[in-house]
């Protein structure tokens, strides 16, 4: 057996953040640590195991080639402790449980499924109550405690929940084969997009956020998206663009299936990052435990199905 100290977990949770946000400073702030002790702690794990573990510089720091390295084992340790406290969390409480969610329309229709499968052959024991809402209103139960965990389609979750990512997904244009659009041989622009009435989502749904905050970054705040139907499924957009009601833009998962047999065209747009993060919310304490906690690993961990 080794002599050495173990690592300490926050130290490795603190590095896998660094690496997914980007920076010391970025990591710090997701995990709720100031900066200066971030960088103790960063500092004393280096000391610990000998090995440097990020590049320093004026401009901030990040991580160095052998703490990517470090960062990958990090994470099988860190998912094995989560393991472990979700099931001395089962030992503790004895029979059924209901684990209540909340998910966004397109996680809910093209990736929870797969989520749930898993979950519910780790732990058949727990029920899963599910509700399907927009991203405004998963927020809005998770706050209140209606919801144990949310997932939302949105790069940018409010601050006063914690969250995880767990996936990336892409908004397209689509139109219909009749469209002057489906024809074009140039990129749509942002002017382009944002002088179009839209067939859009309804407001609060992370889809629209995620677009009109875009197409405010490109074409100022003060645009005002002008929108030709206001629909409150994937769907019923997909539906209404076919029939002619206007270009539309969904989530690729939502309109892959529609444009490889023709009843769609996806047009491609330049200058605009049309690609949006997609996030696990809850309350409370920082570290989600129990099979709240678990179901969050599971959709961390998963692959990515290709979209429908």
């Amino acid at each position: 057996m080794t002599s050495r100290a173990w690592p300490d977990l926050s130290a490795l949770e603190l590095m896998v953040s660094i690496s997914e946000h980007g920076s010391l400073g970025a990591g710090a702030r997701a995990v709720q640590m100031a900066q200066p002790n971030a960088s103790r702690v960063v500092a004393r794990l280096e000391r610990d195991i000998g090995v440097p573990l990020l590049q320093r510089s004026p401009r901030g720091s990040t991580l160095t080639p052998r703490g990517a390295v470090i960062v990958d084992w990090a994470r099988t340790v860190l998912t094995a402790a989560e393991d472990m406290l979700v099931g001395v969390d089962a030992l503790r409480h004895e029979g059924s449980a209901t684990l209540t969610v909340a998910a966004s329309m397109t996680i809910a229709e093209y990736l929870l499924p797969a989520w749930l499968a898993e979950f519910r052959g780790r732990q058949p024991e727990t029920q899963v109550a599910l509700d399907v809402v927009n991203s405004a209103h998963v927020i809005e139960g998770v706050r209140a405690g209606t919801h144990r965990v949310g997932f939302i389609e949105s790069s940018e979750p409010p601050r006063d929940l914690h969250h995880a990512q767990v996936g990336t997904d892409h908004l397209v244009v689509v139109v219909p084969p009749s469209h002057p659009w489906a024809g074009r041989k140039e990129p749509l622009t942002a002017q382009d997009l944002g002088d179009a009435a839209l067939v859009l989502r309804e407001h609060g749904s992370g889809t629209r956020t995620a677009l009109e905050s875009t197409l405010s970054a490109a074409l100022g705040p003060g645009h005002d998206q002008a929108t030709a139907l206001s629909l409150s499924s994937n769907a019923a957009v997909s539906t209404a663009v076919r029939a002619g009601g206007g270009p539309g833009v969904l989530s690729h998962y939502a309109v892959a299936g529609s444009v490889e047999r023709g009843d769609l065209c996806q047009v491609s747009v330049s200058g605009l990052d049309l690609t949006r993060r997609l996030h696990a919310l809850w309350n409370g304490p920082r570290r989600l435990d129990g099979s709240a906690g678990q179901l969050v690993n599971l959709a961390r961990r998963a692959p990515r199905p290709p979209p429908a």
